[in-house]
């Protein structure tokens, strides 16, 4: 398991890969150098890529992922909110007020005449009953956390079979590019051939016409094959957000002994577990449903009673007029302080700091509130309502991907297993009718039916070996499994971050 060391260099290696446009180097690919000489510009090292690495690095920079990445990372601000409701509040305030003119002084007397005024307090709250409401919204936030990261694991699951499929296609009509231009060149040899029996006197002049038609029959289908083979590539780059002029080699192979290995282990798998209970889009589905439960319950508590309570302490000062300075002392009251001449009950104040502190309980009781809790509840209800019809409708699309997959597996299963004898038997009898056309044994006609039965195995066996590994893989995500790859690795895409692991060497 490489979790996070083996994501770093997938990143590192996706940010190389979307920096290299800019990075000119002086080596050539052979098929760029001719065009990057023309224009005096060097071309962009080729890029090798194995299925593995593509993997990795559509998780590490794919949109889908960082969108959901993104969205758990807001569930999980939403359970720190939650749960912040529930615990102690403590707030330090503190200001000052300058007043300019003082009604009670002007009326009343000079006793009152302080124009700036000094406050520094500290206030702790807690509340002691809600209703429920706040261990309510702490569960619905941390089972919209698990529905967001259960989500994000199947984001992860189709991303990963998304990129395998892709990076399969790009394989399979490279291939069929090279079958037919090796068909193309067959043809070319035979016409060669034919043209030189006719010149010895052995062929007609039918039979060069016939082999100059079907050459120039072969090369749109090779003209139709690469241009495939380019639009598989340009869909492996948008994928993985690599630039469009970036050469790419793909260095993996698909090795037909071990790809029917894994559809056989991954088949009896399914038969063995019918029920996709690790399946995350259902999981998510079930959390939803809790959390929209636990909405009811929030809505319930706008008709309960609330208890909180409430403790402030702090410091006042009431600086006399005249005395504009900032107050540093403790402040005292006594009669001392007053100006010659005032009464002997009056009490004067230095200036200074005064604790003023107090705590009491706060109860509150909701009478009417004009139905708006009423409608909190129904609209609560009614959520509830249909987390229950999704998560019965996801049962429904699970039970029925799962289906689909073993039967798609089946299919692959079976066409693979023709294909490969057959490809053999072809290749076999395109030797003989070649080598009895050189002996004047048979017609072309005959040559040319065998290469095209070849040519059409051929195809047939790439694209059943292709097939037979995206069944199995798509089987794998339907069940909720880990996916596999190609040599034996394999993708885990946990509810946290996904994890590649891979018990043999790499492909590349």
């Amino acid at each position: 398991m490489i979790p996070t060391a083996k994501l770093s260099a997938l990143a590192l290696a996706a940010s190389a890969l979307l920096s290299s446009a800019a990075a000119q180097s002086a080596a050539t690919s052979a098929a760029s150098a001719p065009l990057a000489a023309a224009h005096g510009v060097a071309a962009p090292d080729t890029t090798h890529l194995s299925l593995s690495d593509a993997v990795g690095i559509a998780l590490a920079t794919s949109d889908e992922v960082q969108q959901a990445i993104a969205l758990t990372e807001i569930a999980d601000a939403q359970v720190t909110t939650a749960r912040a409701g529930a615990l102690p509040q403590l707030r330090f305030n503190s200001g000052y007020t300058h007043q300019f003119a003082n009604a009670r002084a002007a009326i009343v007397g000079s006793v009152f005449n302080q124009p700036n005024s000094y406050t520094s307090t500290f206030s702790f709250s807690q509340p002691l009953f809600q209703g429920g409401r706040l261990i309510a919204a702490s569960r619905a936030a941390t089972d919209v956390r698990a529905a967001s990261r259960l989500t994000a694991a199947e984001t992860r699951a189709t991303v990963t079979v998304a990129v395998q499929r892709a990076y399969l296609d790009a394989l399979v009509t490279g291939r069929i590019a090279g079958l037919q231009a090796r068909n193309l060149q067959l043809s070319g040899e035979r016409l060669a051939q034919v043209e030189q029996f006719e010149k010895a006197g052995r062929a007609a002049r039918y039979d060069v016409l016939r082999a100059r038609v079907e050459r120039a029959n072969i090369e749109p289908l090779v003209i139709q094959a690469r241009n495939d083979h380019e639009l598989a590539m340009l869909e492996l780059k948008r994928l993985l957000n690599i630039p469009v002029e970036q050469p790419v080699a793909l260095t993996t192979t698909l090795d037909p002994d071990a790809t029917r290995a894994l559809a056989a282990r991954l088949g009896a798998d399914a038969e063995s577990a019918p029920l996709p209970v690790g399946r995350a889009a259902l999981q998510a589905a079930e959390a939803t449903l809790r959390a929209r439960r636990e909405g009811v319950a929030i809505a319930r508590a706008d008709f309960l009673p609330t208890l909180a309570f409430q403790a402030s302490g702090g410091f006042t000062a009431l600086p006399p007029a005249g005395q504009n300075r900032f107050p540093t002392s403790r402040g005292f009251a006594s009669n001392a302080l007053c100006p010659a001449g005032s009464a002997a009950t009056r009490v004067c104040q230095n200036g200074g700091w005064f604790e003023d502190g107090s705590f009491g309980f706060t109860f509150s009781l909701p009478l009417f509130d004009g139905l708006r809790a009423k409608g909190n509840l129904d609209l609560a209800q009614a959520n509830r309502r249909l987390a229950e019809l999704e998560l019965r409708q996801t049962r429904e699309e699970v039970a029925v991907d799962v289906a689909r997959a073993r039967a798609e597996l089946a299919r692959a299963e079976a066409t693979f297993d023709a294909r490969r004898a057959t490809s053999s038997e072809a290749e076999e009898a395109f030797r003989l009718a070649t080598l009895r056309f050189n002996r004047g044994l048979s017609t072309q006609l005959e040559v040319t039916d065998a290469q095209l039965a070849l040519l059409t195995a051929q195809t047939g066996e790439a694209r059943a070996v292709a097939e037979l590994h995206l069944a199995s893989v798509d089987l794998a995500r339907a069940l909720g499994r880990a996916i596999p790859l190609t040599a034996g690795g394999e993708v885990r895409p946990g509810a946290d971050r996904p994890s590649m692991s891979s018990s043999v060497p790499s492909t590349r």
